[in-house]
């Protein structure tokens, strides 16, 4: 069970939680996912297509580490373009909540010069903590 901690003097977040209390578990570490598919191609030109295949492929890897969308406790997403994610924000908010219902992890986002996939616009990174089922 997860306690979702706000500042009372802060504004209320949107899209993220300000802090999160996990109890203790198994620590998974989610490398950058971009937006490609099993092909190793970019899905998309899109922006919203791309942020949400990304999310996918996070996903994916909780998933595969036994875990559900549930454990995802932080998310740092790279875009190589504000307006686009602004301009974005409805689709991806759409695609979030059929992905992860109303539940945001503590979360952060960076604009950066580029990234290393040639027409990758978004990565996203992220933490899960996983149930501990060593007892």
């Amino acid at each position: 069970m997860k306690e979702i901690i706000r500042p009372a003097h802060f504004p209320k977040p949107r899209g993220y939680s300000d802090g999160l209390i996990v109890p203790a578990g198994r620590v998974l570490l989610i490398s950058g996912q971009i937006a490609w598919n099993q092909d190793a191609r970019i899905v998309s030109a899109d922006f919203a297509t791309q942020f949400l295949q990304a999310l996918d492929n996070v996903i994916s890897v909780v998933h595969a580490a036994g875990g559900g969308t549930e454990h995802i406790v932080k998310l740092l997403a790279f875009v190589t373009d504000l307006d686009q994610y602004r301009a974005a924000t409805k689709a991806i908010g759409e695609g979030w909540r059929s992905r992860l219902g109303k539940y945001y992890p503590a979360m952060s986002l960076v604009k950066v010069a580029g990234l290393l996939e040639p027409g990758a616009l978004v990565e996203i990174e992220g933490m899960a903590i996983l149930p501990d089922t060593s007892r």
